[in-house]
């Protein structure tokens, strides 16, 4: 038994030297850092009193909140509705779309930022042919601005959306879309009232991923506009390895109110979750109050269609 143990142990050792040195040793660099001054050596509040009254580094922890919120919100409303039509298709078929969403989801940093460029850039292939036609599509927009960031943001959201959202449509049964119709209750009262609620734990947590993975976003941003756009992901890029001046103090203390920005997020849309699983859930618990629930629903649904 004692050589069981040890033996998973020894198995164990790698994955516990990976996680040390990939996880808990950069976490703790960061959090020591960010309390460091500039010498490097004494304890010091100021980088956190600098970087909260800083306007220059306040506008950047702005413009990454507002972009990630925006595009996810995008992405989460496109996703939504891709995911319930890709449960209407064949298996084999579905099968597919699957994959290329797969692909599409981890298609981002340099290579789509150079994509867009050369298809939405100044001279890019679509903007040039497009002003040759004479047809005016792309007349003020311009891809290094705020809404080619949300562009190129919305691309990667979207797959990701819809990999997260699309197997909570399957805990949706057709005995209660039948009775509805039985009922007299429409298409919309159905989502209203039992399918919007039974996606809602899903709907927040893919919401608080989105919101992360776009928070964390810097080699796209970086590639397209460089430091031409203040965000917070560049800015702590551009003070731990800059051409001119590093301050890797204040990167990592910009690194912290990054991390804390998104764990708030997460942990926001969590809360939402737990307060929103007794409108559905994978457990048999959860499902059985989901049918509670839809079966006192119901009677006011069929009030309000005039049955």
């Amino acid at each position: 038994m004692k050589q069981r143990e040890r033996g998973l142990i020894l198995a164990l050792a790698p994955f516990v030297l990976m996680v040390l040195a990939f996880q808990v040793v950069p976490v703790f660099s960061m959090l020591t850092g960010s309390f460091r001054d500039a010498d490097g050596a004494g304890f010091t509040l100021g980088n956190y009193q600098h970087a909260l009254s800083s306007a220059y580094y306040q506008q950047a922890i702005k413009n990454s909140l507002l972009i990630s919120a925006l595009s996810s919100l995008i992405g989460l409303a496109v996703g939504l509705v891709c995911a319930y039509c890709i449960t209407r298709f064949a298996p084999a078929v579905r099968d597919r779309l699957l994959m290329l969403s797969n692909m599409t989801s981890n298609f981002a940093g340099v290579p789509l930022a150079f994509a867009y460029i050369i298809l939405l850039g100044n001279n890019g292939v679509f903007t040039l042919l497009f002003k040759q036609w004479g047809w005016n599509v792309f007349d003020g927009f311009n891809l290094y601005s705020w809404s080619g960031l949300i562009l190129v943001y919305v691309y990667f959201q979207i797959p990701l959306a819809l990999l997260l959202l699309y197997p909570a449509f399957y805990g949706i049964r057709e005995q209660w879309k039948e009775a509805a119709a039985l009922l007299g209750a429409g298409t919309w009262q159905f989502w209203r009232t039992v399918g919007l609620p039974m996606l809602s734990p899903a709907i927040f947590g893919t919401l608080g991923i989105l919101f992360a993975n776009a928070m964390g976003a810097y080699a796209t941003a970086y590639a397209l506009v460089g430091g031409n756009y203040n965000l917070l992901a560049v800015r702590i890029g551009s003070l731990v390895a800059g051409d001119v001046v590093t301050q890797p103090q204040m990167g990592s203390t910009l690194a912290v109110l990054l991390a804390l920005s998104t764990l708030l997020a997460v942990f926001l849309n969590q809360r939402m979750v737990r307060r929103m699983e007794g409108f559905g859930g994978r457990s048999p618990a959860g499902r059985e109050r989901s049918s509670g629930l839809f079966r006192r629903r119901w009677p006011a649904v069929r009030e309000e269609a005039g049955q």
